[in-house]
């Protein structure tokens, strides 16, 4: 691991403009993602600047039939969210089974969504539930928040606020999970809407994806029979 300095901002702006002001730095939610490659020099910043002290990134809502989690939410919050519990309880217990209690405590749904790994449970979720990601200057939709492997549509300077999710009918994940690290081998996420039905995996190749045939046999029959 390298040498760097570490900023702990009061505020989003403040954060933004340390990120802008400075060469190779970047945001820093629970570290979770973040330091292990650090420690491999995969990632080399010169600054860190920790979000983990801006009040206005965290919080968990219900806007009308819309989810709305904080970018700052660790997964414990969300796993533990009596809002999230009712609106979606299939993202609760995606939550819930992210790694360990230590990385739950500590790992953040905006960190785990920036960083993008290709096993992580997150992405599934997001583009199963067509979630929206809202930064500092726009909204994405997690189709095409997603790029490839570790890559996203966020620009270097560019700060994750909150994700929106709307309110499925029915929502559950299934993950083979390496005993180890508890990321998926690979990990199915299965929503219904009035709409339709999502089908997203994650962990199977170097980004998460849709099945439009599995999506199709659902949205005509929702078993399991039909897949």
């Amino acid at each position: 691991m390298q040498n760097f300095n570490y900023h702990r901002p009061g505020s989003t702006a403040e954060a933004i403009q340390q990120v802008k002001g400075t060469e190779e730095a970047k945001f820093m939610g629970g570290g979770m993602s973040l330091i292990p490659v650090m420690k491999l020099d995969l990632a080399m910043p010169s600054a860190l600047v920790s979000l983990s002290g801006i009040g206005e990134l965290k919080g968990i809502r219900m806007d009308g039939d819309t989810l709305v989690i904080g970018a700052m939410s660790t997964h414990a919050e969300v796993a533990k969210s009596d809002i999230v519990k009712s609106a979606c309880p299939g993202l609760a217990a995606t939550a819930a089974g992210i790694g360990d209690p230590q990385v739950r405590n500590r790992g953040t749904l905006g960190g785990s969504v920036a960083h993008a790994d290709p096993a992580a449970d997150y992405p599934a979720a997001l583009i199963a539930l067509n979630a929206t990601i809202k930064t500092d200057r726009r909204t994405v939709g997690a189709e095409d928040f997603f790029k490839g492997m570790f890559e996203t549509a966020l620009e270097e300077d560019e700060l994750i606020i909150e994700v929106h999710f709307p309110k499925p009918t029915k929502s559950a994940y299934a993950k083979f999970a390496n005993p180890a690290s508890k990321y998926a081998i690979v990990g199915v996420y299965v929503a219904r809407f009035a709409s339709g039905v999502r089908v997203a995996v994650t962990g199977a190749a170097t980004k998460v994806f849709r099945v439009p045939e599995m999506e199709a046999a659902l949205s005509a029959n929702f078993s399991a029979d039909a897949v």
